[in-house]
């Protein structure tokens, strides 16, 4: 039955889900059953964060595990962890101060099982939460309420961990808030405007003054707060009135905007602050000296970066001015300074910044972007962002060096969510493999360089998925290998028999996206919205968006043109040729794995068929757009021949070769719509809302036919005609 617009919703909301018991499972040697008899025990005047965790924990019993434990209060709790007979207490080294004397990282906890009873002592509250989550962990993989007897202490690796919404830009009901600290995150991302604004659809217009959509930050930071998650604000002040920290009256401004925000809700953890969200007038003299919205003075295009794209000498005061007025109203604020927009940059210009920046602020850099990829003689650069390259790049590796010899505090953007601007319309990428490598790394460079904290997704938002599970095992310790987890995770979600056929399949999508070339063309083009791209003759359509989307159809170019090569000094036309060779390998890799997860889902357990199956879908929407992709090139390589054919002949057989092309491609969006059909995240994405739902599709498949029945037939008249064609753009 197909879904109508945002029923994916629904499934967010469903934290735990029904049916996870395997009704033949039966207790091992040794291991302890959790059932009826069994109570959860916290203490009297347990924090907020232990009860909800607590109630959270009896949910999950009744729903997904068919056992109805008793909740109870109780005045020493520490009598109960010794003696209760059949409970799973619940506390933290306050209460518990013998079992958790070895527990010095915050979220960290010790989890003693026996067959009388389950302890889980938390270093604080959200410890005490995350090992009752780890518990729900144990039993999702063993399909019963049944545990192992054991004696552990876990410690998590990062600090935060931050993720956007993916029910809905900036949108966090309380369902998803569990849902993201089941997953293992700390933090969540909230773009702002000013005090209760958030980005709407106007804030992107220049010339509009809209002060964004009202959100109450302060009743979001408490329902966050109960699920032990912190609340960092993303600033987007884009605006030509922000003055230089140096001018007259900047500290009021400064004070009216950035301190306004923390004025009205305090209790934020920090503030995300990235050079083309919040620019001002530098006078670094290798920039425009104005902001990119502002008009240019004599009319003419810049020829240098505004200070938003570079590292400009006077960043440091800006901080130190974002810092005062900040500070003030926080003193604990976490001031993020992200260097996304500039790794382009000469890097003794970009390392003089952070030898420059305030010993108390943190260092954001991208993990793999900027880093320069060959394939078979033609380069490539990663831009924002992708999981083809493992990381970590040059640029963030010279930052992070940087950093850690200043002291400073050093996060990542890593998008270890599970998405990456690799397909922008799907909820994640189902390349565990490759995600693995690039937790290992991240692992490294928190050994190397101190990283301590991760952003993990950005305004395409966050899923629920076996790749952010495989994520949260990852950033714990102790925790078994990643080849360990995959093959648990297999086994859990399609039984003992098509376990084998998905991780077969899982390896085949992994070693196909190394295939996948990260080009801004692509990746704001086909890949961004995937099989809905049109095909492009002569007129550019505009692309239907919903009003109310943050960026809607302003971040998809049509005018697909590949750059020229720099270093390698390739054409446009050779770097199409090897583009489209790598993407003709990536599909008929990804076409095999897609193949043995059909396969893996019909020997799934009935109880698991739905979800396996949304991942086969998922599998073969990822399918389609890789040939739109490969389409498009292609399209392109003929329009731009056909435009440059005077031979009035030859330049009727590449439109015929156009044209059936065109076809090959009408048939390849027509066999998406099933699969949005059936799953209405697939063609969805936080910030541009549906681009590639049956709606788009068909306006898709309705453009091509157009250029078939319209452009090209006109085309040819104008050949018979002898009407000189244009020259190529």
């Amino acid at each position: 039955m197909a879904e109508r617009p945002y029923e994916f919703r629904h499934r967010l909301e469903i934290v735990h889900r029904p049916g996870r018991r395997d009704p033949e499972a039966q207790p091992g040697d040794g291991e302890i059953a959790v059932g009826e008899g069994w109570t959860i025990v916290i203490a009297d005047d347990a924090g907020p964060v232990v009860l909800t965790a607590a109630r959270d924990l009896q949910d999950y019993c009744f729903t997904s595990m068919g056992e109805s434990l008793l909740l109870r209060r109780v005045r020493d709790v520490a009598e109960a962890a010794r003696s209760s007979p059949h409970a799973i207490v619940l506390a933290t080294r306050r209460e518990l101060p013998e079992l958790g004397a070895g527990l010095s990282v915050p979220r960290s906890y010790r989890l003693v099982a026996a067959p009388e009873r389950i302890v889980v002592c938390g270093y604080d509250e959200r410890g005490a939460a995350q090992g009752s989550y780890y518990l729900e962990d144990l039993m999702n993989l063993r399909a019963a309420p049944l545990l192992a007897p054991q004696d552990v202490t876990r410690t998590p690796l990062f600090s935060p961990r931050m993720v956007h919404s993916g029910w809905g830009l900036d949108q966090f009901p309380d369902a998803h808030l569990n849902a993201i600290a089941h997953a293992g995150f700390d933090a969540i991302l909230l773009f702002v405007t000013g005090p209760d604004r958030t980005p709407d659809e106007h804030t992107h217009q220049p010339g509009t003054t809209s002060a964004g959509r009202y959100q109450d930050f302060n009743d979001l930071v408490d329902r966050a707060a109960r699920y032990g998650i912190d609340v960092y604000y993303y600033a987007y002040f884009r605006t030509t009135q922000a003055p230089h920290p140096e001018a007259p009256g900047a500290e009021e401004y400064y004070d009216s905007t950035y301190g306004a925000v923390f004025r009205t809700c305090p209790r934020a953890k920090g503030i995300v602050l990235v050079g083309e969200s919040v620019e001002f007038p530098s006078k670094d003299p290798h920039t425009t000296g104005r902001p990119r919205l502002a008009p240019s003075p004599d009319g003419l295009p810049p020829t240098k970066p505004s200070p938003g794209w570079w590292p400009c000498a006077d960043y440091p005061q800006w901080l130190e001015m974002i810092k005062r007025v900040v500070r003030r109203h926080n003193p604990e604020a976490d001031i993020v300074f992200w260097t996304y927009n500039w790794g382009y940059a000469p890097e003794a210009d970009r390392l003089a910044l952070i030898r420059s920046l305030p010993a108390d602020v943190t260092l954001l850099a991208t993990f793999e972007m900027f880093e320069p990829i060959a394939r078979e003689g033609i380069v490539n650069i990663c831009v924002d962002y992708t999981i083809s390259f493992a990381g970590p790049g040059r640029y963030f590796a010279s930052e992070a060096q940087a950093a850690h010899e200043r002291g400073l505090r050093l996060y990542t953007m890593c998008n270890t969510g599970g998405l990456t601007w690799d397909l922008g319309v799907v909820p994640y990428e189902p390349v565990p493999y490759q995600w693995a490598r690039r937790h290992a790394a991240l692992r490294e460079a928190r050994e190397r360089w101190g990283l301590c904290g991760l952003m993990e997704s950005h305004h395409f938002g966050w899923w629920p998925s076996f790749v952010s599970e495989l994520a949260k095992w990852s950033y714990w310790t102790p925790s078994p290998t990643s080849d360990e987890t995959l093959a648990a995770l297999a086994r859990r979600d399609f039984g003992a028999a098509g376990a084998p056929l998905a991780l077969q399949a899982w390896h085949e999508w992994s070693e196909a996206i190394l295939d996948y070339p990260p080009t801004n063309e692509d990746q704001y083009g086909p890949f961004r919205i995937g099989p809905a791209y049109p095909l492009v003759f002569r007129v550019v359509p505009a692309i239907p968006a919903a009003g109310h989307a943050m960026f809607g159809s302003r971040i998809v170019n049509l005018s697909y043109q590949p750059r020229e090569g720099r270093a390698n000094q390739s054409t446009g036309a050779q770097r199409i040729d090897v583009e489209i060779r790598c993407l003709e390998r990536m599909a008929e890799r990804w076409q095999r794995g897609t193949e043995l997860l059909a396969r893996a889902v019909a020997a799934t357990p009935e109880r698991n068929r739905t979800e396996a199956e949304r991942l086969l879908g998922l599998g073969r929407f990822f399918l389609h757009a890789i040939r739109t992709t490969i389409h498009v090139k292609q399209w392109w390589k003929l329009r731009h021949r056909v435009l440059g054919e005077a031979d009035r002949q030859r330049a009727h057989a590449l439109l015929d070769e156009m044209a059936a092309l065109a076809e090959r491609e009408i048939t390849n969006a027509q066999a998406t719509i099933p699969l949005v059909e059936a799953d209405s995240r697939l063609g969805w994405e936080p910030s541009m809302e549906y681009l590639c739902d049956r709606q788009h599709l068909e306006w898709k498949i309705a453009q091509v036919r157009r250029v078939l029945e319209h452009e090209l037939p006109a085309y040819r008249a104008a050949l018979d005609l002898g009407t000189p064609p244009p020259a190529p753009s």
